[in-house]
């Protein structure tokens, strides 16, 4: 069982199953992905049982989530949690999931796609709010030329022929939010 598992049975509505998984991958893997499964998770259960009137288990899963939270820096868990709803609302949307977190040396691609057959490159920012100004401020010319790089990388990696584009989700909301406000900028011009 992967962290992508756990994802896959909390979008399925299997939630007890999901989160049963993420404690057993949380015991021995702390990673920002594995935090965060084991975060959302959590969060379902702790709904879960207040809804069931379970206070008991409800106060543990709450004291559990404070601890996690404690734990683990809140931008990487909005990071990751950002992410996988941009990979939701892809999926949604008729998209293939190729690869997640791919890393070129110190580059890395957020999300790699297949739409038709064209592959298409994401790179998702999640803020919590705008206050500080628009996510795509946060993609400036070294992020770009990173990304570049990154993705001339991947497609010679796989030898791919296929057509490509570069594309941006940007994710405004809280970590937990089931309905953030999702903005997808389709070929987006890399500088």
């Amino acid at each position: 069982m992967t962290v992508r598992d756990v994802f896959e049975l909390r979008s399925q509505g299997r939630t007890e199953e999901a989160y049963e998984a993420a404690r057993k991958i949380y015991a021995t893997d702390k990673s920002p992905y594995a935090s965060t499964a084991m975060f959302l998770t959590a969060s379902d259960m702790l709904h879960i049982r207040k809804d069931d009137c379970n206070a008991d288990e409800a106060d543990k899963i709450g004291k559990a989530l404070e601890r996690l939270k404690s734990n683990t820096p809140e931008h990487l868990l909005e990071g990751v949690w950002g992410e996988e709803m941009a990979v939701n609302y892809l999926l949604q949307k008729g998209y293939i999931i190729l690869e997640r977190d791919w890393h070129s040396n110190h580059r890395d691609i957020d999300i790699i796609a297949q739409q038709g057959d064209c592959i298409v490159f994401v790179e998702v920012k999640t803020r919590r709010n705008r206050e500080y100004g628009d996510p795509l401020q946060a993609i400036n010319y070294q992020k770009q030329k990173n990304l570049r790089r990154a993705i001339n990388h991947y497609i010679h990696f796989r030898h791919l022929n296929n057509p490509w584009r570069f594309d941006v989700i940007t994710i405004v909301g809280v970590l937990g939010c089931n309905m953030p406000e999702i903005s997808h900028i389709e070929d987006f011009a890399l500088r």
